[in-house]
């Protein structure tokens, strides 16, 4: 390790750290993206430490900054005592050329934190990370939820290396939408029942990652795994730490929940209800080596309805929340263009779209937005991602979702 002291006064409290903080022997304190909430909190961080410290040799970024407060010394002419002695602060970190924003997600990194804890769930500190995983989400679903979708509803449908966590995330991010902007939950249910979705599979996340990449159906022995997996989590979350009832009661029970209205339920069973829909969606979604994902509109027509083919209450509320073309999802138009939606719209079926191929069939440099609720420009049906050859861009199509609404409609 190179490690590098910061200044602790330099450390924005209430934003995401553009680096990881680390103690003078390099043990991580604060990982990227985290969110220091108050200063007594970051006195507590440190604890008897000397003080918070970055380690330059983990990325290009790190290291141009440090040169170039190092040549800042120099050029000043400061002693040479000065300059061994010298410290960073976070704008030396935060305003390297090329650098990314801070506070914009990075959600592959996002993707891989989620991974690493849902598979060593026996870390130590199991309880503070999966608080910090989910104060990330809920920060970035918040400033742009149609960004969060757009993330995760791509990465949930192209990517099955890193499976269980992004299916997690994804299924987290629309249960607190959901419970926050259509069923009026308190800000205590709505944060229980996203932590619980982040754990719902926590006893077979190894076992669901492999399930992703098998080629043949599972066996007998990965059959009663699987049924039997509710409960293991809810005996890891105990011994991790965690015995919230109602969050555990919402894990235990979300793959075995009755039909019928959610007032005549407790908390704890709502929020199953919710997850469990939620969890047959993006399941739907995600790919698997053995088939390829179904469309937006065909996974909402499957929660949408209970098991006696009745219109349901939880499920409703996640179409209500998301859309039917969810931003992420491929859609064709009435005037042939097929596009993918970046932003929810004025109702759950005229999103914002922004067109990847032409009405001739040819993939377009520019993606113009598209009001889908112009009748000329409506949206004729989903589209499956194998059937659209054009790469997608992430970071290019996440700005989108951020300015649609004062972008220029074609």
């Amino acid at each position: 390790m190179n490690l590098v002291q910061v200044t602790q006064e330099s450390i924005a409290i209430g934003q995401p750290l553009p680096f990881a903080l680390r103690d003078e022997t390099g043990i991580l304190l604060a990982r990227k993206g985290f969110i220091i909430v108050a200063r007594d909190d970051l006195e507590a961080m440190r604890g008897r430490g000397l003080g918070f410290y970055v380690d330059v040799s983990e990325s290009e970024r790190h290291q141009k900054a440090f040169i170039g407060k190092l040549f800042e010394l120099i050029r000043d002419d400061r002693p040479l005592g000065k300059i061994a002695q010298a410290k960073m602060t976070t704008k030396d970190l935060s305003t390297v050329p090329g650098d990314t924003a801070v506070g914009t997600p990075d959600w592959l990194d996002l993707q891989v934190e989620g991974n690493r804890l849902l598979k060593d769930a026996h870390i130590e500190h199991f309880p503070d990370e999966l608080e910090r995983l989910h104060a990330q989400l809920s920060q970035h679903a918040r400033r742009n939820a149609d960004g969060a979708l757009f993330a995760l509803f791509h990465l949930a449908a192209t990517e099955i290396q890193l499976y269980s966590a992004t299916h997690a995330m994804l299924v987290s991010v629309i249960c607190g939408l959901a419970a926050r902007e259509v069923l009026g939950w308190s800000e205590n249910m709505e944060v229980t029942v996203c932590k619980a979705a982040l754990t719902m599979n926590i006893g077979m996340t190894g076992l669901q990652d492999r399930l992703a990449l098998q080629h043949e159906a599972p066996s007998a022995a990965q059959r009663q795994q699987i049924e039997q997996h509710p409960a293991r989590s809810v005996d890891l979350l105990r011994k991790l730490g965690l015995h919230d009832p109602e969050w555990l009661e919402a894990v235990r029970d979300h793959h075995h929940t009755r039909a019928g209205d959610l007032a005549t339920r407790t908390p704890g069973q709502r929020m199953a209800r919710l997850i469990q829909r939620a969890d047959m969606f993006a399941a739907r979604l995600a790919p698997r080596a053995s088939r390829r994902p179904g469309t937006a509109a065909a996974a909402m027509q499957a929660c949408y309805f209970d098991e006696n083919r009745a219109i349901d209450e939880a499920g409703a509320a996640l179409i209500k929340a998301v859309g039917v073309y969810s931003p992420g999802s491929l859609v064709r138009l009435a005037n042939q263009e097929v596009g993918i939606v970046v932003r929810r719209g004025a109702n759950t079926t005229t999103p914002r779209v922004a067109i990847l191929v032409n009405r001739d069939g040819i993939s377009t440099g520019e993606h113009a937005l598209r009001d889908t609720s112009q009748r000329e420009l409506r949206i004729l049906c989903s589209v499956a991602q194998h059937e659209c050859k054009v790469k997608i861009n992430l970071d290019r199509l996440l700005a989108l979702t951020a300015s649609a609404a004062s972008s220029r409609l074609w």
